[in-house]
């Protein structure tokens, strides 16, 4: 049985999932991984969903707020063995829901160009394409991506 909840970063479940994802971007962003990992700090989300399968933690992401209007999209993970099903959507759909209920009209992200389940992932969510922001502008392996709340 799957199970959303609305959480903060000091759930524990929400912690073991981001060492997880922290171990798998490790491998795939490199030697640009500390860059990267600097600005993934989880103290600052207040805003985390988690979804639950079987009672177990399997899939979780989070939202900060970008500025007055958007919220920046964060440590999306779901594990390996639950990927496939359709958990990510649900995930994501769930913080839309959340931001648009705050009253923010947009969502932004970055992911790495070599997380192309990722990319594919964003652009099949109706995630479109935009200049890289904030400290990605300057990094060739960032693709940052927007979608407009209604």
């Amino acid at each position: 049985m799957i199970k959303i909840i609305r959480t903060d970063s000091k759930n524990e479940d929400f912690s073991n999932l981001i060492k997880e994802l922290d171990a798998y971007l490790k491998v795939t962003d490199g030697n640009e991984h500390e860059f990267y990992n600097q600005f993934n700090g989880i103290d600052v989300l207040n805003h985390v969903i988690l979804v639950y399968d079987q009672n177990e933690a399997v899939a979780c992401g989070a939202f900060k707020e970008f500025n007055t209007s958007s919220v920046e999209i964060k440590r999306m993970y779901t594990k390996p063995q639950t990927r496939g099903k359709g958990l990510a959507s649900q995930v994501l759909s769930a913080l839309e829901t959340w931001a648009h209920e705050l009253g923010y009209t947009a969502c932004v992200l970055e992911t790495g160009i070599r997380q192309k389940e990722a990319v594919q992932f964003y652009k099949k969510n109706n995630y479109t394409n935009i200049p890289n922001y904030g400290q990605y502008i300057n990094m060739t392996n960032s693709l940052c991506f927007e979608k407009k709340l209604v």
